[in-house]
């Protein structure tokens, strides 16, 4: 089977696939499932952060006598 109807047969636009072929084409299995795990520990690091953040914020505003 062609490559072609293979990606059209599984739902991906064909540039989508030249994409992930760009970005992904050099690695290996091991790889890709470190990239998963670090940009996972990395988004849960950013909500971390972002909530860390915010309750500065409302700490700083109600020590100023705000609310």
């Amino acid at each position: 089977m062609p490559r072609l109807d293979a990606i059209r047969q599984i739902g991906v636009v064909e540039q989508t696939y030249y994409r992930w072929r760009k970005q992904y084409g050099g690695m290996g299995v091991d790889q890709l499932k470190e990239l998963k795990r670090l940009q996972k520990e990395n988004d849960r690091l950013r909500r971390a952060v972002s909530d860390l953040t915010l309750d500065k914020l409302i700490l700083t505003e109600a020590a100023k006598g705000n609310f």
